[in-house]
């Protein structure tokens, strides 16, 4: 056997977190010396110790980890907390990194002493053909789903794009949503087209739009609506109809969130 010092170096636990897994039930001495109160551990013991560190190192609490020492080797259980702690890191890694990339947005405009001024104009789009798709998708970040219906279900056809040819994205809920979002996407085409399950192709009336256009990633997008809320508001405009996005150059052309380019467009109308 082997007393709790001794234990505690090969082991690589402290002595204070031993006495502290005592007292959880997580891992016991097998002897207190009645007399002295010296604590003895059976070198049996160590694979226990470790197997604690790793899990404490994958970011269990002590509470988890309880949990899945009461499971014995039952290796099904143990991979089922695995997993579940998986997802939960990779969460929250997808959280840090928009986090990340956010300061990283923030600390470049510092750089550049940046005053966040967008250019707001007003113009009119004219009558457009368009293949068009729209649906209530789960969230705002998962337009790209509507993309991938327009160009799988046109595939074959051959669509000859308009020219100008616009894409845009029409946000069509009075209000901002964090779920079950009501989105359509538009593609500028000319010729005529048969309608297929989800997509179709119509019309589109001429529209006045109050709009500015950006450069880089979508976490501007706060600032260009702000911008542009302002001046509607300054230049005797009221906003008349759904915001829409018209996506110069996208996800689809770059990978790059630096190199993106998209016109925010207000329908307006005079008061």
């Amino acid at each position: 056997m082997l007393k709790i010092g001794d234990f505690s170096k090969i082991s690589r636990v402290s002595i204070r977190m031993l006495r502290h897994y005592d007292e959880l039930g997580l891992l016991r001495p097998v002897k207190i010396d009645p007399d002295t109160g010296y604590r003895y551990y059976h070198e049996s013991q160590l694979p226990i110790a470790g197997k604690i560190n790793a899990l404490k190192d994958m970011g269990f609490g002590l509470a988890a980890i309880g949990e899945i020492l009461s499971c014995g080797g039952e290796k099904e259980m143990l991979e089922r907390h695995l997993r579940l702690k998986q997802a939960e890191l990779l969460e929250q890694s997808q959280q840090t990194a928009y986090r990340l990339r956010l300061l990283d947005t923030a600390l470049e405009r510092l750089r550049k002493d940046e005053t966040m001024k967008y250019d707001v104009t007003i113009k009119t789009l004219p009558q457009r053909y368009s293949a068009t798709v729209r649906m209530i998708i789960p969230s705002y970040e998962q337009e790209g789903m509507l993309w991938n219906i327009l160009m799988g279900e046109t595939a074959q056809m051959h669509l000859i794009d308009a020219d100008p040819c616009y894409c845009c994205a029409v946000f069509h809920d009075k209000e901002y949503k964090e779920a079950q979002v009501d989105v359509e996407v538009q593609k500028d085409v000319k010729g005529d087209y048969p309608d297929t399950e989800h997509v179709r192709f119509r019309t589109l009336p001429e529209i006045t739009v109050a709009c500015a256009t950006c450069k880089g990633s979508y976490e501007q997008m706060g600032d260009i609506n702000a911008a542009i809320s302002a001046w509607v508001a300054a230049n005797g405009f009221t906003f008349d109809g759904p915001m829409f996005n018209i996506y110069h150059v996208s996800p689809h052309e770059t990978s790059d969130p630096n190199e993106y380019v998209t016109e925010v467009c207000y329908p307006v109308k005079k008061q």
